[in-house]
């Protein structure tokens, strides 16, 4: 996990003791959100949103570095999330503290592999999240 953290803090450009992950899945696809853990902490959130600003947009054109660089692996569901880029839609969306990437597709298999990426996304990052839809 420490050397996760410290891939993280230099992808992301942030602390990653001072912010907080959440992965959730949806019936079209799941949310990437990180907040700062605290509200006056103005840096984290601006480097929350700018760094999640630019995953959705590298994300769009099935550029998944970012999260092989950090997790020193090729995450689950990436190959598929590449070759059906064109069928998978990412919204960046500011929140109070930080942002959140929604992810959102109508094809079955997109679906899959969106659900696997988040899954290993909520282990590594241990967010306690559920990992099956309610």
């Amino acid at each position: 996990m420490a050397g996760m953290h410290q891939r993280g803090d230099h992808v992301m450009g942030f602390d990653q003791q001072k912010t907080t992950h959440h992965f959730r899945l949806t019936n079209t696809g799941g949310v990437i959100q990180v907040e700062a853990n605290e509200a006056s902490d103005t840096a984290s959130r601006d480097q929350i949103r700018k760094h999640l600003g630019h995953i959705a947009r590298m994300f769009a054109e099935g550029n998944f570095k970012a999260p092989m660089l950090i997790h020193a692996q090729t995450p689950p569901g990436v190959p598929v999330m590449k070759e059906l880029k064109a069928e998978i839609e990412y919204t960046f969306e500011e929140t109070e503290r930080g942002a959140r990437v929604i992810i959102k597709t109508t094809n079955p298999q997109a679906l899959a592999a969106i659900h696997a990426f988040l899954r290993f996304q909520i282990e590594e990052h241990q967010t306690g999240d559920a990992t099956e839809l309610s």
